[in-house]
């Protein structure tokens, strides 16, 4: 991969803390689309750049087996500690060499990782090792389209979630701006003819407030500004949790919000 900003330890273990799992919806347009393509059997998918394996588990009972990869050794040891899963395996690995052989894999998917990618090398990969008719499903949300909701206070913490983006602009790397692009550019870039793009599934949560703030930490531009300035990282969440707090008339991080993401999906299928 181009960028390896996600494999230190701390943040491996606020990764697995803290991320959302892809919605059920989006699974199941995943697989129908697989089912249309290629059809039955499905036998191997690989989730690929798959950090703590949230995305790698959503597909475990569809599969003979799964396989995750990711370059970040600490991203995997958070993902294996995750019991339950027998036919979920994890290997170390990068989107542009796959650890497969040719035309063995049924569904090559990326859930907000792909604008990380080599994008030549990494189609390349994937024309390589999907099988004839196995699909791809590259998958992230945008992050402009986050809405927050607590009693009649909506608009107000919207309005502090934004700040908080405009505080880490300056240590946004491009390819989060390819991610908040819905992966346009990769999209055009898919040699396969049959490709198509959804857009703006909704998934709504009710979260504590500190999960909120935890996912923030996750986020690359913050961990950039983190390394950059560590006290002011730890003020910024903590003027932020102050703020949300003092905006819902609560005194506790634990009080639950609404939080609505919308992910998007690209969909292709090898000739």
């Amino acid at each position: 991969m181009a960028y390896r900003l996600f494999e230190g330890k701390d943040h491996a273990s606020i990764y697995q803390k803290y991320r959302f799992t892809p919605p059920d919806e989006l699974r199941t347009v995943i697989l129908q689309y697989l089912d249309k393509k290629k059809g039955q059997p499905h036998v191997l998918a690989v989730d690929v750049g798959c950090g703590t394996g949230q995305n790698s588990r959503v597909f475990a009972p569809y599969f003979k087996e799964v396989v995750g990869v990711d370059i970040s050794e600490c991203q995997l040891e958070e993902a294996r500690a995750v019991p339950g899963y027998s036919n979920v395996t994890y290997r170390k690995g990068t989107a542009e060499e796959l650890p497969f052989a040719d035309g063995t894999v049924d569904l090559l998917t990326a859930a907000s990782a792909a604008h990380w990618f080599d994008q030549s090398r990494f189609l390349t990969e994937a024309n390589r090792v999907l099988k004839s008719r196995g699909c791809m499903a590259l998958l992230g949300f945008s992050d402009s389209d986050t809405r927050l909701h607590y009693q009649n206070c909506g608009e107000k913490l919207n309005e502090i979630y934004e700040e908080v983006k405009q505080v880490l602009i300056p240590y946004t790397s491009n390819p989060v701006a390819v991610s908040e692009s819905k992966l346009q550019e990769l999209y055009c870039a898919i040699p396969f003819p049959e490709k198509e793009r959804i857009e703006g599934i909704p998934t709504t949560s009710f979260v504590p407030l500190w999960k909120v703030l935890g996912f923030i930490e996750t986020w690359s531009m913050f961990q950039v500004y983190r390394k950059k300035d560590p006290q002011a990282a730890a003020n910024l969440l903590l003027n932020t949790q102050k703020r949300f707090q003092e905006a819902m008339g609560v005194t506790s991080p634990d009080t639950e919000i609404e939080y609505t993401m919308k992910y998007f999906c690209v969909l292709a299928s090898k000739p």
